[in-house]
């Protein structure tokens, strides 16, 4: 099966972690939960960019690790995802894992909710984890549904 074409923006309002996000990994990381074309802007953002985006459009006044928003979902999936630095690194930490494979993990899971994927019920959550774990294994990560503490 041949992999979805992706038109990519990669942009780095907070460059901290740049050196972890090479361009061909993003785009293999945002290509494996592609079901469709897209058209996706990555933003890493700093903690007060992504405190403002997620009150002024979630009404939820902290910073979160990916915001998603989807413009289309076909026949061209368009989407932005601000991925917030410094709650990536923290949740890395937190999980005792890399940073990179956080990062993977978001992008996924924020293309995944490109795409209409949700996890507001249980049904749904279920659904899109099961999805996220199956990619990420295929992706050479650990599953990140099966945490050992």
């Amino acid at each position: 099966m041949s992999q979805p074409e992706l038109s990519l923006s990669l942009q780095f309002a907070d460059p901290r972690h740049k050196a972890l996000l090479p361009r061909h990994k993003v785009i293999r990381w945002i290509r494996s939960a592609l079901e469709l074309a897209g058209e996706i802007t990555v933003r890493i953002v700093d903690a007060e960019e992504g405190r403002r985006l997620n009150a002024e459009f979630r009404a939820k006044d902290y910073a979160t690790n990916v915001l998603t928003f989807d413009y289309s979902h076909e026949p061209v999936v368009v989407a932005d995802l601000v991925i917030c630095a410094e709650v990536v690194e923290r949740e890395a930490q937190e999980q005792k894992i890399g940073i990179a494979d956080h990062y993977a993990h978001m992008l996924v899971h924020g293309t995944l909710h490109a795409q209409g994927y949700d996890h507001e019920e249980d049904d749904e959550a279920e659904f899109m984890e099961a999805r996220e774990s199956e990619i990420m294994l295929a992706l050479g990560f650990a599953d990140p549904y099966q945490r050992a503490d």
